[in-house]
């Protein structure tokens, strides 16, 4: 991308990766970060473009390791160039798709389709997750290798769970000599079964059939076990429940490798939520009474499997956050709850959901900071770490934010074409001012100011 000389003047500036928390100075140049600091005046490019950036922090592009894109497909629910732009409104300067497309990314062709779409209309970097298993089928294996060549970054079959114990163990077998992450959807449908949200007293308060948190533990105790025996890289994909936080704690302890993400939804939001009002019970909440837009998988769980996984987030037990943004068109989220499809639009109020853990001092901003740059990094392996710092010489993938910053959310606004998000009308605080990609501003909310393009 061409770009142009940028001083981004006295903002704080937090960089995990160089532990780096401090008002400073950002310069800008060919794409790259030349100078952290005070920048002096005489040092300052002539046609360098300033942008005033006090009482904002500067961190490092936020990395989602867990996105749907929808292209190929399914356009109608979202493209790379709409998926893209949200993802730079909501301070992602890499996002990682998943493979259920349509035809899924199985082979090195699609692979390059997706390259080669957000090359054309991408606004921020994509980068491609393979599938396991041909057709996402959970028959038979992908070609891994070939798929590795091509440029995935992992392999999951996400939407649906490596459910045949013997293709996990052999997916973990070439993992190992790939170096890349199985990333698996923990679901054991046997219990499952036909469940729409989570088990417990609101599903029964609803008549909806309920989805215990068994259902996510079998299977990630399975795959723990796996990744034990093979050497492979496990990574489980949206952890909802208390009940895998030990497994995960005493898998890393044992030194397996296993790497664990967790959701802003999971972390701020509980299954009352499902009753409608933003989880207010009332007594004119009936049978009918629920919000479509809360259905998700996993799905939205108990008040303390939540606060267990922001202490398990805290500690580092869960390794990052993504945000498993899966846009809807309205047909698909409208009519009865178990009619109504999985998934909530996420990438545009990621920050706003997750600074909710900072302003309850669950969590410090350097934390969260670390969560969303060099914990995603980690996972996806050593190549990512200049991506996830603000250190001379790496690319300018650059956020500004105000974590004070209060807005309500207005689906209206978005970018991306999904707007099945429960936080319709909810005031969040904290809002992202501008993102850049390898020194190019990709979004701002003043564009008059900062020469958005």
């Amino acid at each position: 991308m061409a770009s142009e000389s940028i001083l981004i003047r006295g903002p704080r500036v937090i960089d995990p990766a160089q532990g780096l928390d401090k008002v400073a100075d950002i310069l800008v140049r060919g794409g790259k970060v030349a100078a952290i600091g005070r920048i002096p005046s005489d040092e300052v490019p002539e046609d360098c473009r300033v942008i005033e950036a006090g009482g904002l922090v500067a961190s490092p592009g936020f990395i989602d390791i867990h996105c749907h894109l929808r292209e190929p497909g399914f356009e109608y629910k979202e493209t790379i160039a709409t998926g893209t732009r949200a993802a730079a409104r909501g301070g992602f300067t890499t996002v990682c798709c998943m493979p259920n497309t349509e035809p899924p990314i199985d082979n090195a062709a699609v692979v390059e389709f997706i390259k080669e779409r957000s090359r054309a209309e991408g606004v921020v970097r994509v980068f491609p997750i393979g599938c396991v298993t041909k057709g996402r089928r959970g028959k038979e294996l992908s070609e891994m290798e070939e798929l590795a060549a091509a440029g995935v970054v992992a392999f999951s079959d996400d939407g649906d769970p490596v459910y045949d114990a013997n293709i996990m163990r052999l997916s973990l077998t070439y993992s190992a000599d790939l170096g890349l992450p199985i990333s698996n959807h923990c679901q054991d449908r046997a219990l499952s079964r036909n469940g729409v949200m989570a088990e417990g007293w609101t599903a029964t308060r609803l008549g909806l059939p309920g989805i215990p948190a068994a259902a996510e533990e079998t299977m990630a105790a399975r795959d723990i076990s796996l990744a034990e025996l093979t050497g492979g890289r496990l990574h489980l994909a949206h952890v909802s429940t208390a009940g895998t936080v030990p497994l995960l704690r005493q898998a890393k302890e044992r030194g397996v490798p296993v790497t664990a993400e967790v959701c802003p939804h999971h972390l701020t939001l509980t299954d009352r939520w499902v009753l409608g009002a933003r989880g207010e019970v009332t007594g004119a909440a009936g049978p009918q009474a629920y919000d479509t837009y809360t259905k998700v998988y996993p799905p939205l769980r108990s008040r303390q499997d939540v606060e267990a996984l922001a202490r398990a987030l805290a500690e580092g037990v869960i390794d990052c956050i993504a945000t498993d943004h899966a846009p809807h068109d309205l047909t698909s989220k409208q009519g009865t709850y178990q009619e109504a499809a999985f998934g909530i639009s996420v990438l545009e109020t990621a920050l706003g959901s997750a600074l909710q853990l900072v302003h309850r001092g669950h969590l410090t901003l350097g934390a969260l900071v670390e969560r969303l740059t060099v914990g995603p990094a980690r996972v996806l392996g050593p190549a990512f770490a200049e991506l996830a710092t603000l250190k001379p010489g790496t690319p300018a993938d650059i956020v500004l934010f105000d974590p004070a910053r209060e807005w309500v959310v207005d689906p209206a606004e978005f970018a991306s074409k999904g707007v099945n998000t429960p936080l319709q009308g909810t005031t969040l605080k904290g809002k992202v001012v501008a993102t850049l990609v390898q020194g190019r501003v990709v979004f701002s909310e003043t564009p008059d100011e900062i020469g958005a393009r």
